[in-house]
């Protein structure tokens, strides 16, 4: 029996020329890796954690034995979590302004209704009546 779980997350891994980061933004540092590796591991400061201060994004890296093997893979991956950031961003701002234009759908977000049964049209927003006729030759006046 299984009592551990996975999660894999694939990010698009952009150029450099997508996704500019100011090398004064970046806050390096060094530590030791963990878990097995023994004795080299345990000497050597091949770990790499970085910062992005204007995002607050923190990475750390210790995939590699080369130090400068894992800075690199660090740096990589703040730049495509980055670009995911920018794109969901966007991605949300353009969901927000559907919504806003679009309305829930519900009765309350009527504007008009026609009913051909009874031949009347209904402004909800000025709470006016229309005769189905006049509305369809658009011979109706607002201001009655």
């Amino acid at each position: 029996m299984h009592s551990s779980t996975i999660t894999v997350v694939v990010l698009e891994e952009p150029r450099e020329a997508e996704v500019s980061i100011d090398p004064r933004e970046l806050v390096w540092s060094t530590c030791r890796g963990s878990g097995d590796g023994g004795q080299h591991l345990q000497k050597t400061e091949s770990a790499v954690m970085l910062l992005h201060v204007p995002s607050g994004l923190r990475v750390r890296c210790e995939s590699e034995r080369s130090q400068h093997q894992n800075r690199a893979t660090a740096l990589a991956v703040l730049r495509a979590r980055l670009l995911e950031r920018v794109r969901s961003e966007a991605q949300a701002s353009r969901r927000d302004a559907r919504r806003a234009q679009a309305g829930s759908g519900q009765r309350g977000d009527k504007r008009r209704t026609i009913r051909a049964q009874d031949e009347t049209v209904v402004d909800h927003v000025t709470g006016r009546r229309w005769s189905l006729r006049d509305y369809l030759r658009g011979t109706w006046d607002e201001r009655r």
